[in-house]
């Protein structure tokens, strides 16, 4: 008679044939095959995010990157395990429907390459819109070192002088809490802290009467981060509150942006760089020359674009200002006039609600 399973276990046979487990050894959950190749160079890319491309996700642009190391044939160095993926990096990404002329990424290589070499078939293997700029070997330094970034808001029909005086507001104000509706709840968080300076450009197209303003600003990468988004709330439900009378910032909880500031139409956001605060306020990338490192010159800032729709006929304005003249701008305050501002009387609190793009 044969015996069954608890029987054949007593005799310390595996039921239905099987081997007996060894004790203590564990089976291999390593792949088959040679192991991967380990990494000997970083490389660091800059690269743009132009068009219809501040549309896409960062996964969709993870996804194009992958595909775009893949098609270029760069000799990428990949994870351990059953589902190898190559080694990329990224820093802070740009929110869905935000340009860019300063995104970062790393790539692990397992052979050292030019950059120049590097930037050429990578910004071949790329889809239109996201443009390689820059291709250099990592030094010492870690994307966690990008530490501010410069945005510039395009706001068309908003006026001057409505515009300046909600940015004199904001800047006077000591503390302008905003509230952003997420998956996780809501979250609040401080923007007046994180904004290190706000200025209306006086190179608007057409002067103060195109109904059309650009707001530049330094802002501190933060966590929660401080999104410009945030910062565009904060100042129209400012703008509503004033033309409204009101003197308890909760009364302004109904107002938008669009509404407080005038807007006509959504308004355009670009990340005009980012990098490590030096010590006129600026991100230190600013200040450098747009070749210096071999790459080619970043194209220049969007100042006159209009906002472009999924399904439109996406055309964009030429842009206004060059990347040199942002390089050589040295129209922001001083630390110490921006801290005398900070700590100004009459300082107001501001609570706004964004929901996620």
């Amino acid at each position: 008679m044969e015996a069954g399973p608890v029987e054949a276990r007593r005799a310390g046979a595996s039921p239905r044939g099987r081997q007996p487990a060894t004790s203590g050894v564990r089976a291999s959950r390593q792949p088959p095959g040679p192991p991967a190749a380990p990494a000997v160079q970083h490389v660091r890319v800059r690269y743009a995010k132009r068009g219809r491309m501040r549309f896409a996700s960062h996964r969709d642009v993870a996804r194009a990157v992958e595909r775009g190391v893949r098609r270029a044939g760069l000799p990428m160095a990949y994870s351990a395990g059953f589902t190898p993926h190559p080694k990329i990096s990224y820093a802070g990404a740009a929110a869905t429907g935000v340009a860019s002329e300063a995104e970062y990424l790393e790539l692990a290589l397992t052979r050292p390459c030019v950059p120049e070499d590097v930037r050429d078939r990578l910004g071949a293997a790329l889809p239109d819109g996201i443009e390689v700029i820059d291709v250099t070997v990592r030094g010492r330094e870690q994307l966690a070192d990008l530490e501010v970034s410069q945005w510039e808001l395009t706001l068309p029909g908003v006026s001057r002088p409505a515009a300046q005086a909600a940015v004199d507001e904001f800047l006077a104000a000591s503390q302008v809490e905003v509230e952003r509706l997420t998956s996780r709840g809501t979250r609040r968080m401080d923007a007046r802290a994180a904004v290190i300076s706000m200025e209306l450009d006086q190179r608007a197209i057409g002067g103060p009467a195109s109904g059309c303003e650009i707001l530049r600003m330094v802002v501190r990468h933060t966590t929660p981060a401080v999104r410009p988004d945030d910062i565009l709330a904060a100042l129209g439900r400012m703008a509503g509150q004033r033309s409204a009378g009101l003197t308890d910032p909760c009364d302004a909880a109904g107002g938008s942006s669009a509404v407080g500031l005038g807007l006509s139409a959504p308004p355009l956001v670009t990340r005009l760089a980012q990098g490590p605060l030096d010590t006129a306020g600026l991100p230190a990338e600013t200040r450098e020359h747009p070749g210096a490192s071999g790459g080619s010159a970043p194209r220049a800032s969007t100042a006159a674009e209009t906002r472009e729709h999924p399904g439109g006929s996406g055309g964009s304005a030429p842009r206004a200002s060059t990347a040199a003249e942002t390089a050589d701008d040295e129209r922001w305050q001083p630390e110490a006039s921006r801290q005398e501002q900070a700590t100004r009387p009459g300082a107001t609190t501001v609570t706004t609600a964004v929901l996620p793009q």
